[in-house]
């Protein structure tokens, strides 16, 4: 993270232990402890609250063994699951009083931090790095989903846009932060679609101040063959077999007519 003289828009991490911020614990979690049962103590619940002055002024991002399972909606005071399997574990809203008495901690010294130190010390900042996947194994004509995963991110101000043969994409899913050790963020992104050979996607990365975009290319690469193209293929082998042993059978009667008229004389 190259330093600039400018601190910007300060920002403030509170790296705080599951168990002193949240009511959440691993006997409150029975889907996981069913799941992991006691080995439970070799992995890692973090819990990331982060606030600053530019958008999104306010973050909050829940992860397990470093993957993400949540990030936090202010407006409606409730959990957004990364993906549809962690639905299940996103109403539990225990810990909701807990959570804005953070928020305010946060904005408070977040306030009070941008008012000493602007101008004292210089603002650490990350060039994001992006990089496209199928979730899926890349089979044609079958629906599927295009990740755009964008690590070094510092500050967490990035927004992530899709194109599709550099026509805008609006159908793609909302960017999710997560925080990660060192204080760092990474982004994922995912859209929906239904892959043909020609297509050419590419995930654009922008920040606000920045004179630079960062953009990842999609286009199809060892695709799988088809179950309409197995299913010819296999026709068409099958055929070849049948002719084959046709061809065969007829060679052999006829080579044999000579030895047979040979020992009728």
């Amino acid at each position: 993270m190259g330093p600039e003289q400018s601190l910007g828009a300060a920002l403030l991490l509170l790296q705080l232990q599951p168990s002193l911020l949240l009511s959440l614990s691993w006997g409150d979690t029975p889907v996981l402890a069913s799941l992991l049962g006691k080995s439970l103590q070799n992995y890692t619940f973090s819990h990331t609250l982060f606030c600053q002055d530019e958008e999104p002024v306010l973050g909050l991002s829940e992860a397990f063994n470093e993957d993400q399972l949540f990030s936090f909606d202010f407006s409606r005071n409730s959990r957004v699951p990364r993906l549809p399997e962690f639905a299940a574990w996103a109403s539990d809203k225990r810990d909701i009083k807990a959570i804005q008495a953070d928020q305010q901690l946060c904005q408070e010294l977040q306030k009070e931090l941008s008012s000493a130190l602007e101008g004292k010390i210089p603002e650490a900042r990350g060039n994001p790095v992006a990089e496209v996947f199928t979730l899926e194994p890349l089979e044609f004509g079958k629906p599927n989903t295009l990740i755009c995963f964008v690590s070094n991110i510092f500050p967490p101000q990035v927004t992530v846009s899709w194109q599709h043969h550099q026509v805008p994409v609006q159908s793609s899913s909302p960017t999710f932060l997560s925080a990660i050790d060192g204080l760092g963020f990474q982004a994922f992104s995912y859209l929906n679609f239904t892959p043909t050979s020609s297509d050419v996607f590419s995930c654009i990365v922008t920040r606000e101040g920045d004179l630079f975009s960062t953009i990842a290319f999609w286009v199809p690469q060892n695709p799988i063959p088809s179950e309409l193209l197995e299913n010819i293929l296999c026709g068409i082998a099958f055929g070849l077999g049948i002719v084959g042993i046709i061809v065969g059978i007829a060679l052999i009667i006829y080579f044999q007519k000579p030895c047979a008229s040979g020992a009728g004389l």
